[in-house]
């Protein structure tokens, strides 16, 4: 499985995050804005977290502009949103191996860091 992160250039935790982690050259580095997430890396992501609610980004704009917090969102709604526009997804999300890394929290950079000095 390659090593892989999906990142928003204009995010600036995003940015942070990978100036923090210093990922090697080899990792595959995929901008979701101009290179949008096909449903095969899609539901690769899904094999690996289990869920698409828990790659889903409960903060972003759209999700309190479309009211989507009032809303009883089932898996297939959570896919079906993902794929339809970039900002739905928690980012950044990292793939080491067969580790998935989703989100900013401090938990989960600590244990992408302990994974990647692993490498």
């Amino acid at each position: 499985m390659p090593k892989k992160v999906y990142y928003l250039a204009t995010c600036d935790t995003c940015k942070r995050i990978l100036k923090e982690v210093a990922l090697p050259d080899f990792f595959e580095k995929q901008e979701i804005k101009s290179s949008p997430l096909t449903p095969e890396q899609l539901e690769e992501l899904y094999q690996l977290s289990g869920s698409y609610e828990s790659l889903f980004n409960k903060r972003s704009r759209l999700y309190k502009e479309r009211g989507l917090k009032d809303k009883n969102l089932e898996e297939s709604d959570y896919k079906k949103l993902l794929l339809e526009h970039y900002t739905f997804l928690k980012r950044p999300v990292f793939i080491v191996d067969q580790h998935i890394f989703i989100g900013n929290s401090k938990k989960n950079i600590h244990a992408l860091k302990e994974a990647l000095s692993n490498l």
